[in-house]
């Protein structure tokens, strides 16, 4: 049975990062389903030249990730009756890569204003695993509210802030989340279950 990552591109800046992201589980054989949200559409275009439209989403997505799909599913952000919608719905997890302020705040509040966010509500409703790597620097108070509203989350896993420096972070296990190496959050939290997504 087909269990997949689903992966959420929101409209922040690094766009680049969900390219690496997602190339790397299709390397390692895992389905991938992906939602790219409407305000992630202007941004692709603006960093990288990609459109992605829904009625062509197969020539769209292959040519932004320079390869083939692979186990690939798309599914549009306006579609909130997709299968990522519901929690009986079949899924390893969530990565929302890279999340805005407002993907932040949206899942924080569980306002499910898209698929994007929806998704990542049922993700953590559903107890699955979730990760969300926060983009945007410096940080309000809001902003930090917000993502440590996500972060109480019980079965979240921290994103941290990608590097500025063009390469992307790796995963980190229980040892670096409890040394607590991602300086994304001015809270270090102990929660063994944590892994953080750090740049180098």
């Amino acid at each position: 049975m087909r269990i997949p990552w689903i992966v959420g591109v929101s409209g922040a800046s690094g766009t680049p990062y969900a390219r690496a992201v997602i190339g790397a589980l299709l390397d390692a054989g895992e389905p991938v389903d992906l939602v790219i949200s409407r305000a992630a559409r202007l941004t692709l275009l603006d960093e990288t030249g990609a459109t992605v439209r829904d009625a062509h989403w197969k020539d769209d997505v292959a040519a932004w990730l320079g390869r083939e799909l692979g186990d690939l599913v798309y599914w549009p952000a306006g579609n909130l009756a997709a299968g990522p919608s519901s929690g009986s719905y079949r899924a390893r997890g969530m990565l929302v890569v890279p999340a805005s302020t407002a993907a932040c705040a949206g899942i924080a509040i569980g306002l499910s204003k898209d698929l994007l966010q929806r998704a990542a509500e049922v993700s953590l409703k559903e107890r699955r695993t979730t990760v969300v790597v926060p983009r945007e620097t410096p940080v309000t108070r809001s902003h930090l509210e917000h993502r440590g509203g996500v972060a109480g989350q019980p079965r979240l896993l921290r994103g941290g802030r990608a590097s500025d420096s063009g390469s992307v972070g790796g995963f980190r296990g229980r040892q670096g989340a409890r040394r607590g190496r991602s300086s994304a959050y001015p809270f270090q939290a102990m929660d063994r279950r944590i892994v953080q997504f750090a740049g180098p």
